[in-house]
């Protein structure tokens, strides 16, 4: 071929779209500085994100960090073209992990990557991102938005995060200190939270043959808006009651649910005794188990069941916490009980569902 005739290519002849990331990062400035505090030394764009830490008010301050993505939940985000809430899935979900030690979120960083770069998508999802940091008290300091032809579905994305945040050493909570004859305390979910999805999106749309846009039934919205439904952050309401009971061990309930998540809290020589009498679980949960005809044992190890967050404290702390928990607009249940064993959950009764909407 002579010269004069090769073809000549530009990226975006390769499908990347540098102009459509200038136009999302241009839109999600705004957004994210909102989550800054003067801690934040750097701009949005920069190579490396910048956080000055104030370490007054700490002994032995420690840094806790997790990372994780949103997972299949996304499909569910696809299906109804609304992609502003799984950044709050997303915030929502790293925080709870770093509480569970009893750490402070300080901040936050986030990959998202497409097929296809859209701007109005990214700027829905950091906003989503931008709303969990500023209701965990966090910022939003930087993340990398990548386009990568050929490595998503048309439409399709993947979001991931991680979270830093900061603990006093000699206010670690790691479950060293819980005894048998602990309770065991529980808070409510909000939905599926971030785990379950590739079971329930089988049961919803393969086995009930439902659409995302059908009502979900017993459950009073539709099938897309129950399971979009944000993971909640339980920040706030742990920072409260960590200033007024020693909690003593805390479990987030996220993959494995009660049954695998629990133990992770728990000394070794002690198990838990939960009984599943003590709270109702969603009508959610109660049309998955029925139409998928799925038994208690692998719900219980699937799904948190209505109960998003654990907390151990002593018997004698028992009646302080609940009262701290109603007080900050949480409505608490004694779900059991810390027994001999080796760590492993051992359920007392069947569950109970609330009434359908």
């Amino acid at each position: 071929m002579s010269k004069d005739k090769k073809t000549k290519l530009s990226y975006r002849d390769a499908g990347v779209n540098i102009d459509a990331a200038d136009e999302a990062l241009g839109q999600m400035k705004e957004v994210v500085k909102r989550t800054f505090d003067d801690n934040v030394l750097c701009d949005i764009g920069s190579f490396g994100a910048m956080y000055q830490f104030d370490p007054s008010g700490f002994e032995e301050p420690v840094l806790v960090s997790s990372v994780d993505g949103v997972g299949t939940k996304l499909k569910i985000a696809f299906m109804m073209n609304k992609h502003d809430t799984v950044g709050i899935d997303l915030v929502s979900h790293c925080v709870n992990d770093i509480l569970v030690q009893g750490a402070r979120p300080i901040f936050f960083l986030d990959y998202l990557a497409f097929g296809k770069l859209q701007p109005g998508v990214v700027v829905d999802v950091v906003r989503g991102l931008a709303t969990g940091c500023r209701y965990a008290g966090c910022a939003l300091i930087g993340g990398e938005t990548a386009e990568m032809p050929g490595m998503y579905a048309e439409g399709e994305y993947d979001v991931a995060g991680t979270i830093v945040g900061v603990v006093d050493r000699k206010k670690i909570v790691d479950g060293s200190t819980i005894q048998e004859g602990d309770v065991v305390i529980g808070l409510h979910s909000s939905g599926l939270h971030t785990n379950g999805y590739s079971l329930a999106r089988k049961i919803c749309f393969d086995v009930a043959g439902l659409a995302h846009s059908d009502p979900m039934p017993g459950v009073g919205m539709s099938v897309g808006e129950a399971l979009l439904e944000p993971h909640r952050s339980y920040a706030k309401v742990i920072q409260v009651l960590m200033k007024i009971v020693r909690v003593k061990g805390m479990a987030h309930i996220t993959g494995g649910g009660i049954t695998d998540n629990l133990p992770r809290a728990l000394p070794p020589g002690l198990g838990a005794e939960i009984d599943l009498g003590a709270w109702e679980a969603p009508p959610l949960f109660k049309f998955l188990q029925e139409a998928g005809g799925v038994e208690e044992r692998e719900m219980l190890r699937t799904f948190n069941m209505g109960m998003g967050y654990l907390v151990a404290v002593a018997k004698e702390d028992e009646e302080k916490a609940m009262t701290a928990l109603t007080q900050a607009c949480e409505e608490p249940r004694v779900i059991g009980r810390v027994i001999a064993g080796d760590r492993k959950v051992v359920y007392r009764g069947s569950l109970r569902y609330a009434a359908s909407h």
